[in-house]
């Protein structure tokens, strides 16, 4: 329990008065609310996207393993026995390099994938920086990127207490 007291405690210490004064100003109408919901649905939207991406090529991959294993197969079994253990060396070659080509895409693919999320939190700190939103601006430092996260996750607790004081009041 006292784990859990440690971040929240070190995390209200690094927020300012002013800087909660000037948060609680900006969510006062609302707005920020439906940036901060727009900005999770996109990047719930591009996380689904960069993820069906990853699948493609995994199922790529497999496919390319299969017929290769398959052209491997049929090559051996209408091999003549004396030439087998060649056969099988330039087969074992071959396999090594299409993993090696696999393992190089597949690499490139995540570090793709990192530098579209990196440059997605960029946006959302932009924007929400843009919308005066206090304590949100483009950083890649990890303790602010922290702070913004908790920030966020403040900005949607107070959110959905205000859904269910507004249901409640109905």
């Amino acid at each position: 329990m006292a784990e859990s007291m440690a971040p929240a405690s070190s995390f209200q210490q690094r927020l300012s008065y002013t800087t909660l004064s000037d948060l609680a100003l900006a969510l006062l109408d609302g707005t920020v609310f439906e940036i901060v919901q727009g900005l999770l649905e996109i990047q719930h939207l591009t996380e689904k996207s960069l993820y069906n991406q990853r699948l493609r090529l995994q199922n790529e991959h497999r496919v390319l393993r299969q017929t290769l294993r398959q052209k491997h197969l049929e090559a051996q079994q209408s091999c003549r026995p004396h030439n087998l253990p060649v056969l099988q060396a330039a087969q074992q070659r071959e396999l090594e390099a299409m993993e090696h080509r696999i393992r190089e895409e597949q690499q490139a693919m995540d570090r793709k994938i990192v530098l579209e999320l990196d440059r997605k939190v960029a946006d959302q700190q932009s924007t929400l920086e843009k919308a005066g939103v206090a304590g949100f601006y483009v950083t890649t430092n990890p303790q602010e990127l922290t702070l913004q996260m908790n920030l966020l996750e403040l900005i949607r607790k107070l959110q959905q207490r205000g859904c269910q004081v507004g249901k409640a009041a109905l």
